[in-house]
């Protein structure tokens, strides 16, 4: 094997990446180690560019291997991997989303980029593989213009230090405040992905700058190996446009656009209809089956013209102001008593309705994965069905885009579930995109945060989000540095989503952010722009957050009557296994008599759920059997058996006690049978209860004339 390494530091360990001749036929490969960490990432470019195509085809796979987690993961029945998990998809879309601004979009050649995990330990993969997938491309003769690198912050709680690299251990702590990937290059941000506890922007700019100074060590280091081992970039001439499709464009369509496009009022309807026009005449009169061309010359020409309006003018194509909100709405409850809680929220024309379910925590989501191997109770799920942009489509089933929206706006939320031990509830929130124009995922917190206030859940405070966006043009001054003109958009929608160079998701309460999301069509956004987004952030989330308490101020006092209800009891440690019952038998009989689900963690929690009084029985069966008696608690039980030397009396579902003969009466008795008979009830008083459990009854000790009585009937 031919074979190349490289190592520096970071953060105390050694990352090293490892070039040979492995993956020999890929266009760049590397292995990429950060402790026992290791992934291995591939870069490929097709021969040839693919016809007819009006996007650029990069596709990231990032591929989870069950091996490198030294386990035998899967089901029970199915023991290789099989489709990507959540976790997967979403570390795919942060390696796309950091490296796709730094190709010519103009690029139709496909490239795949695979990131196979072949080790994992206490370092999650993910930054490995927007490192590695750098070095891939870098070292190839793919046309890229990195290489870019990656780093992960953390942050304790009333620590002022920032974490370099945190581990899985650390993010599992409950007193972290802040998980932040940032990835740039050249002292610029261009993908952000933060989890945080409420925390303050300040925080969340301090991290930033941190990040950066991490991010431009690894980018010395990247640029070194390139330098020394990179191969020569192949050359791509960008394709020149049609001179008379460019002329027919300016005479025919270029005058209508700046009317189709700054129309004063929210929506895309005058700028589609004039792109299917101009798509109408380009075939027409040229004859032209070069639609996407077409489509090019058009797109590029609205970019143009949006940023050129927003930088110049300060005109947005609804006629906003730079930090106006589109109309707000926001409703609580109201679609069905049947569903536990639901939202409604607007924020001009992106509307989003959240269903809220609880359930008992066997209701709960189990994953076993090559990360994580969990019990998850809070989950948050996105549908983007294709009415919601007016179009017809394929229904069911999920792709990445959903995926990541949910799981971004299940990150905003995360911060105000309540803990399981103060609310034991699974929660499940379901967002469905009904129309969309401008950040679904944003209205999905919104609406989600409606939801749980509906349905009563006892949240620490209401969450919304926002969306903003940049119009930014770079130039160079005479001494070669940049300069930037530019304009922060609040709430972004239609043309300025697609054509904007940055899309910026803050959430947060009123006291701060609990997540962030960045992507960006450029190469970079300095930290100061960052930073103004994230205020004007702020204030738009105190005017949603306004919207939305006049809807529901504060959750329900109660949940739905149509939610189940959890009781949760304590039993001792050795007290699980007669719950359970050989084979599960015991508890089985339980839930099948009461109807109730029944969850017993290790420390003797008992969760029991039910509706319409299963719960209490079960409560009631379960307080029963494991019931600890008292000396000189007073009972009443069956007679279950007649001895020479006294009876046996079922005081309990599983206790059993001993009247000695001596006990019955306060004078002798010669035969027991001659006062008590099997099945009979009799008030007992417990005497005594030895070492051994064993319990001593007494009758005479409650009722000195039972025996007489009986007598003289």
């Amino acid at each position: 094997m031919n074979k190349r390494q490289f190592s520096t530091e970071v953060s105390g360990k050694t990352l090293t990446a490892e070039f040979s001749d492995l993956a020999d036929q890929a266009n760049g490969s590397v292995m990429l180690k950060y402790g026992n960490t290791v992934v291995l990432t591939t870069a490929v470019m097709s021969k040839y560019a693919r016809e007819g195509s009006d996007f650029f085809p990069l596709t990231v796979d990032y591929e989870e291997k069950f091996y490198a987690a030294g386990k035998i993961l899967g089901s029970r029945f199915l023991r290789r991997e099989g489709r990507p998990s959540d976790e997967s998809i979403l570390s795919g879309r942060v390696v796309d989303r950091t490296i796709r601004p730094l190709f010519d979009q103009w690029l139709r050649n496909e490239i795949q980029v695979v990131v196979s995990v072949l080790s994992i330990d206490e370092d999650d993969p993910d930054i490995l593989a927007v490192n590695a997938a750098s070095l891939a491309l870098g070292v190839s003769d793919i046309p890229w213009n990195g290489p870019v690198s990656a780093v992960r912050i953390g942050k304790h709680k009333g620590k002022a230090d920032f974490i370099v690299k945190p581990t899985y251990k650390f993010r599992e702590d409950p007193d972290v405040e802040l998980d932040m990937v940032a990835c740039g290059k050249n002292g610029n941000i261009n993908m952000i992905e933060v989890g945080a506890m409420i925390t303050s922007e300040t925080v969340i700019v301090d991290a930033l700058k941190s990040a950066s100074l991490e991010i431009e060590k690894i980018q010395a280091f990247q640029e070194k190996i390139i330098a020394e081992i990179g191969k020569q970039k192949i050359s791509i001439e960008r394709p020149a446009m049609d001179p008379s499709l460019v002329a027919l464009f300016e005479e025919a369509i270029l005058p209508k656009m700046l009317p189709a496009i700054f129309r004063g009022v929210p929506g895309k309807g005058d700028i589609e209809a004039l792109k299917s026009e101009w798509l109408t005449q380009a075939q027409e009169k040229l004859e032209s089956s070069d639609l996407p061309e077409a489509r090019e010359l058009f797109e590029s020409k609205v970019d143009e013209l949006v940023h050129r309006e927003a930088i110049d003018n300060d005109r947005r194509p609804d006629g906003r102001g730079m930090d106006d909100l589109r109309p707000l709405y926001a409703e609580a409850g109201g679609i069905s008593p049947i569903l536990h809680g639901t939202g409604i929220f607007y924020r001009g024309g992106t509307h989003i309705l959240s269903a809220l379910t609880l359930g008992g925590p066997g209701d709960s989501q189990v994953i076993e994965g090559m990360e994580y191997q969990l019990k998850k109770r809070f989950m948050h799920h996105y549908n983007f069905p294709p009415y919601s942009t007016g179009e017809t489509g394929r229904m069911g089933g999920t792709n990445r885009r959903m995926i990541g929206h949910g799981a971004l706006a299940e990150k905003a939320l995360a911060p105000i579930i309540p803990p399981q031990e103060a609310f034991p509830y699974t929660i499940r929130l379901v967002s469905e995109s009904m129309a969309s124009n401008g950040s679904t995922s944003m209205g999905s917190v919104c609406a989600s945060t409606l939801a749980l206030m509906d349905g009563g859940v006892p949240i620490r405070s209401p969450v919304a989000g926002i969306a903003s966006g940049l119009m930014l043009s770079e130039a160079k001054s005479a001494s070669g540095a940049a300069e930037y003109r530019y304009k922060v958009l609040t709430d972004i929608q239609g043309p300025e989503d697609h054509h904007g160079d940055m899309d910026f998701k803050v959430a947060g309460t009123r006291e701060g952010v609990t997540a962030v999301q960045m992507d960006v069509k450029v190469g970079g956004i300095p930290i100061p722009i960052l930073e103004e987004a994230l205020e004007k952030a702020r204030v738009a989330r105190l005017k949603i957050l306004d919207v939305m308490a006049g809807a529901i101020k504060e959750p329900r006092p109660q949940i739905s009557p149509n939610a189940p209800k959890i009781i949760i009891i304590k039993i001792k440690v050795d007290q699980i296994g007669l719950i359970i019952g050989t084979g599960g038998k015991t508890i089985n009989e339980i839930k099948d008599k009461t109807g109730a689900e029944i969850d017993i963690e290790d420390d003797g929690s008992v969760f029991i759920t039910g509706k319409n009084g299963a719960a209490d029985m079960a409560r009631a069966i379960i307080l029963e059997m494991t019931r600890e008696y008292k000396r000189g608690e007073v009972l009443k039980g069956e007679v279950t058996k007649i001895t020479e030397f006294g009876a046996f009396v079922k005081i309990g579902a599983n206790a059993e006690g001993l009247v000695h003969v001596s006990e019955i009466a306060p004078f002798r008795i010669a035969r027991v049978q001659d006062v008590l008979k099997e099945g009979e009830t009799v008030n007992v008083i417990i005497k005594e209860i030895d070492e051994r459990g064993r319990i001593r009854l007494s009758i005479k000790d409650i009722d000195p004339n039972f025996a007489k009585n009986k007598a003289q009937k």
